[in-house]
């Protein structure tokens, strides 16, 4: 039977690990037994007749129980000498059993594990900051040398709605000449980095944000990631640049938000932060600007 694909990376997805652990035992206390058994000790693998004998449970229950977790990728099925079925402990799980347990019995705690996909928040603590030491600029795409062309380009009503988030990303990219490749994955700080953008004759490393026509409405703080927190991601990017791009109208919250990132970060690092937001407006003035950038045209 084939597993599921183990995590090689045991430390910085430590939490994701014991949570998919957790939620595969589960509450079920014969599932819980059938676990510890293949876990108890340090012989790493563990018969079907010795799991039997240790949990006391019927043959064909500890067949299903363990099953259930070698396909969720908590042990893995092998054969021993004689043909039996086995099942062998993974290290990282072994390490960790006692907390396995612990987090597979308590809901709530294991609501609140921190992961990569899941943010927890212990308390708030208010931070005076002081602006007046900060270097903020708030800029438009058209201060944007690099982009150029679309100061020709005048204010469109017409947002075309088959242009996906990954064909606007792709042509950003070629405009700028980015050679670099950027998959979405739940934890990325940007959808866009680039050393190459050009203000005032200078390369500045800039960061973008893009939000695609799935996303319906007006694009407020909330909407910005699962967990809302793709703002503050983004300025965590080793830039001076950050854009955050909509299909549709953007809320100034969100360029108030923005504001007050890029005031913290410049107080932080003492370098001037620009930012702006790219609305559908100035989405499809790029697109106008820059047609052969952006592939096919969209369909009207």
């Amino acid at each position: 039977m084939a597993n599921a694909i183990e995590v090689s990376d045991s430390i910085s997805n430590l939490n994701e690990q014991l949570e998919v652990a957790a939620k595969a035992v589960g509450r079920s206390e014969v599932r819980r037994k059938v676990f510890s058994a293949i876990y108890y000790h340090k012989a790493k693998r563990k018969t079907v007749s010795q799991i039997v004998e240790r949990t006391k449970l019927p043959r064909l229950r500890v067949l299903q129980e363990a099953r259930h977790l070698a396909r969720k990728g908590v042990v893995r099925q092998v054969k021993v000498p004689g043909a039996e079925t086995a099942y062998e402990m993974i290290e990282i799980f072994h390490a960790h059993k006692p907390q396995i347990l612990s987090l597979a019995g308590n809901p709530k705690k294991l609501a609140d594990l921190p992961t990569k996909r899941k943010l927890r928040v212990a308390s708030v603590k208010v931070v005076t900051i002081p602006a007046t030491t900060a270097k903020v600029r708030q800029i438009t795409i058209d201060d944007v040398q690099s982009f150029a062309k679309v100061r020709k380009v005048s204010t469109s009503d017409y947002l075309p709605p088959s242009l996906s988030e990954d064909r606007f990303k792709r042509g950003v990219q070629a405009i700028v000449g980015e050679p670099g490749k950027f998959k979405d994955w739940g934890g990325e700080k940007s959808d866009l980095y680039t050393t190459r953008l050009r203000i005032n004759g200078k390369r500045i490393p800039a960061a973008f944000a893009f939000k695609g026509p799935g996303l319906k409405g007006k694009l407020v703080p909330g909407k910005m990631g699962k967990n809302g927190d793709q703002a503050q991601r983004l300025l965590q990017e080793e830039a001076q640049v950050f854009f955050v791009q909509h299909w549709r109208e953007i809320d100034p919250s969100v360029a108030d938000l923005l504001q007050r990132l890029a005031t913290a970060k410049s107080v932080t690092n003492g370098s001037q932060i620009m930012f702006g937001i790219i609305d559908g407006n100035d989405s499809e003035r790029l697109r106008l600007a820059y047609p052969d950038k952006f592939g096919r045209k969209s369909r009207r």
